[in-house]
């Protein structure tokens, strides 16, 4: 690494490089823009990611790093099950940070294309299923939820959330985001016997 240049500096040029990716998209954004960003040199970018492919797919893996910190939290959390069912339903929210979500959609498409995005993509995905499934298994178990296959619970109610998210950013007009807050509490509703009042 070139003098003065800290593993703090390189975790804010991943940061600078998912804000303009999230503004602009994966095939618009140049490495130019995040350098400009970021207030670097182009030279310095592709001296320490040797790539715009390996620049963005570091900066991805940065973004789903730091939402996996956040999922991992309401994992180990000894909260009841209904208060981390809560926790998980806001940081998972199609409602939730529109910079975020686009991210993760225009990453998904690149994951088609791109074996380190799609394991990157992949690995999110099923932490995220596993910590749901966790809290519904725990909260049938307790007795606050009533859930038959709590496997199948958890892959309807991302797919819900994945599919609003979409909707919402991409069709912005057609769904307010208080009412997809209320179809995804709707859906954990009849998927776990609880009452909306509880969610």
């Amino acid at each position: 690494m070139t003098p003065g240049f800290s593993r703090l500096r390189r975790e804010d040029l991943l940061a600078t490089a998912c804000e303009v990716i999230a503004a602009q998209g994966f095939g618009h954004t140049r490495t130019m823009d995040i350098a400009r960003a970021a207030g670097v040199s182009q030279g310095l970018l592709f001296y320490h990611f040797e790539t715009k492919d390996r620049l963005f797919a570091q900066a991805f893996s940065y973004a789903a790093r730091r939402h996996l910190e956040a999922l991992n939290g309401v994992e180990r959390s000894q909260r009841p099950p209904l208060e981390r069912l809560r926790a998980l339903l806001r940081l998972c929210s199609p409602a939730g940070s529109s910079d975020g979500w686009r991210l993760w959609i225009d990453a998904w498409a690149e994951s088609m294309r791109s074996d380190d995005m799609e394991e990157t993509s992949r690995r999110l995905e099923l932490q995220g299923r596993l910590v749901l499934r966790g809290i519904i298994e725990a909260g049938v178990e307790s007795g606050v939820f009533t859930c038959a296959d709590p496997e199948a619970a958890t892959w309807r109610i991302f797919a819900l959330i994945d599919g609003l998210a979409i909707q919402i950013n991409v069709h912005g007009k057609v769904l307010s985001r208080r009412r997809v807050t209320q179809l995804v509490r709707t859906a954990a509703v009849m998927e776990l016997g609880v009452a909306v009042a509880d969610l």
